[in-house]
């Protein structure tokens, strides 16, 4: 049998590459309900205002919305509550102290599965002034313009 070395990804968070500068990324898996799972699978996850807090030696994910299971019944959990990531302890101390830094926050990027399990892959990120998002923006209307030259 094959391994498959693409991940399936399940949600990605479109709009941390527009608001923040993307520093280093890690890996954490989320500790979910089966009705949070199948919801996921079915794309029901949206990372749009997500964030990562640490309290007490723990990283918890905050503000991830998990649409309801359908099929759930009794057994569907807040669509906003908090997740716990699980990552190691040396990984977590090197985040505190990064967030600790003026300026700088922790952002799920995507949501993606390996080998049957949903991971999380989250980054330092540090947040973009005003005057940033407008030097991208001409960056790319820069590479677009030369684009349509080059193709006619």
């Amino acid at each position: 049998m094959k391994k498959k070395t693409e991940w399936n990804n399940l949600s990605t968070n479109k709009s941390a590459g527009r608001l923040y500068f993307i520093e280093d990324t890690y890996e954490a898996g989320l500790v979910l309900a089966g009705t949070e799972v199948k919801s996921i699978r079915r794309g029901g996850a949206n990372l749009k205002d997500a964030y990562c807090e640490i309290s007490s030696g723990e990283i918890f994910i905050s503000n991830m919305h998990i649409s309801p299971y359908e099929e759930g019944n009794i057994y569907n959990l807040d669509p906003k509550r908090k997740r716990k990531l699980l990552m190691h302890k040396s990984e977590i101390r090197r985040l505190e102290k990064v967030k600790t830094l003026q300026g700088y926050t922790i952002i799920p990027l995507r949501l993606y599965l390996v080998r049957g399990r949903v991971k999380a892959e989250i980054a330092t990120a540090r947040g973009k002034k005003l005057y940033d998002k407008r030097e991208d923006m001409a960056k790319k209307d820069a590479e677009r313009r030369m684009k349509r030259s080059l193709d006619y």
